[in-house]
């Protein structure tokens, strides 16, 4: 393992900013303060900012494939749409994989959690493909498998309606002995790959399978991940399955804890904030997909005020279009100025970073490895050039970088004390010829309404009144 010495370097202390020498031995960062000793290779961090890295906290890298394309829809229409796209193919799911880890990386991330499709019947080589992609680029992964043991149309309210759903084409057993082989042949954490056991939510899942991954996640010691009331048509199905809200409910069947994630959490109570406080569940919210489904603005101000730890996702890249983490995070920082108009709780720049940073530490159960610069952690890090002309004139960096448009900003990244950008660029993969087979393995197409979608339309557009 390379050591290295990056010398003169910007880095954010209280309130304010100190110049600093950083030190990297075996991966860990072992000292910072001014003037120190050269270990290793020296990296010239002059008129550069040094934060830790990122985590892009919930995404989908397949739906890659789709960016750009998807309807003007509603969550519960627009995953009909995408449901009727061509199923994918094993190369697909490595090059979008790919390309989820390169745009994360030159967003600031060094850490993806892939809310991963399955290919039926290809499960586990889909998982094994996926986790190739991420070793060869180098950045830390947790992969998330989507599960789910009910069909697409269970996922909405029944209203007055009887609703006669088809059975899930894999059994439930099948699926959790899936998820079990996956973790017995690709969770090493120490490697840079964990396994999560990932139910899509309460919309398309049993309890039956909550229950299963609770005991998988209690058995192999791994995290959980689920979306959670995305929209307001979940926040209906919930009540007509429990009788009670759906944070309540996966209270009560204990898949709640300080090793679960929930995705989106746009639809809760006062007394679910406190839920989540209580077990210290963690949010991702994933502001720019929860605008481009039009499921409303997750009142994440509330949610750091109850104390719950809060961090950022992109989501897939056919709700966001784009896996641009710094883009999400300004959107989700600032959008929250208009839902509260005290401004002693707006997002603070520094409070973002933080938020991305140690926020995903704390909710993947790693904060004692990552998310701060602090001596013995693992250096994940980001180095961002401070003479882009997107971060100029000099003010504050961490404004600049949260607040503005920045562009082409990050300098280097390592992930684990190895560099994997470097002047700017990925090392580790030619991103000229992923561009390229992105490019051939795609075309120019609109997308036209099928009849499946239309009758999922019509029953959406009576239960929700419209």
């Amino acid at each position: 393992m390379v050591n290295f010495t990056i010398q003169n370097v910007l880095i954010a202390v209280s309130d304010d900013y100190a110049t600093v020498d950083v030190q990297i031995v075996d991966g860990a960062i072992a000292a910072i303060a001014p003037n120190l000793q050269v270990i290793g290779t020296p990296i010239d961090g002059k008129n550069k900012l040094l934060l830790p890295g990122f985590f892009n906290a919930h995404t989908h890298s397949s739906e890659m494939w789709q960016r750009g394309i998807m309807s003007a829809f509603p969550l519960e229409l627009w995953l009909a749409e995408l449901y009727d796209f061509a199923p994918l193919d094993p190369e697909q799911v490595y090059l979008s994989a790919l390309g989820t880890a390169v745009e994360t990386l030159l967003s600031g991330g060094t850490s993806v959690v892939d809310h991963l499709v399955l290919i039926p019947g290809l499960e586990l080589e889909t998982i094994a493909i996926a986790t190739r992609a991420y070793r060869e680029v180098g950045i830390r992964a947790f992969i998330a498998p989507l599960i789910q043991d009910e069909s697409l149309t269970a996922g909405m309210p029944s209203g007055e309606s009887t609703q006669n759903h088809q059975p899930y084409f894999r059994t439930r057993a099948a699926t959790l002995e899936i998820i079990e082989e996956a973790v017995r042949q690709f969770h090493r954490p120490d490697e840079g790959v964990s396994i999560l056991v990932a139910p899509t939510g309460i919309q398309l899942c049993t309890d039956a399978l909550f229950e299963g991954c609770i005991e998988l996640s209690d058995r192999y010691h791994l995290c959980r991940h689920s979306h959670l009331l995305e929209t307001r048509a979940q926040e209906k199905l919930a009540q007509e399955k429990y009788g009670c809200t759906a944070v309540e409910h996966l209270k009560r069947i204990g898949f709640l804890s300080d090793a679960t994630t929930l995705a989106h959490c746009v639809w809760l109570n006062d007394t679910d904030i406190a839920i989540l406080a209580e077990t210290q569940s963690t949010v991702v919210h994933n502001p720019l997909s929860n605008l481009r489904l039009g499921s409303g603005i997750a009142p994440i101000l509330k949610y750091r005020q109850g104390g719950v730890n809060v961090t950022f996702g992109c989501d897939g890249a056919s709700s966001n279009d784009s896996q641009d983490l710094l883009e999400a995070i300004k959107i989700g920082s600032i959008l929250h100025n208009v839902t509260d108009f005290d401004y002693q709780h707006w997002i603070t720049p520094r409070q973002a970073v933080e938020m991305a940073s140690l926020g995903g530490a704390k909710g993947f159960n790693c904060a004692d490895k990552l998310g701060s610069l602090t001596v013995g952690k693992q250096a994940d890090l980001v180095l961002y050039d401070l003479t882009n002309l997107s971060l100029l004139p000099r003010t504050d960096p961490i404004g600049l970088l949260v607040l503005g448009r920045p562009s082409n900003v990050v300098d280097s990244a390592w992930v684990n004390g190895k560099q994997i950008v470097a002047d700017g660029k990925v090392t580790t993969i030619n991103v000229d010829e992923l561009r390229q087979e992105l490019f051939n393995r795609s075309q120019w197409e609109t997308k036209r309404k099928s009849e499946t979608v239309a009758q999922i339309e019509a029953h959406y557009r009576t239960v929700m009144g419209l």
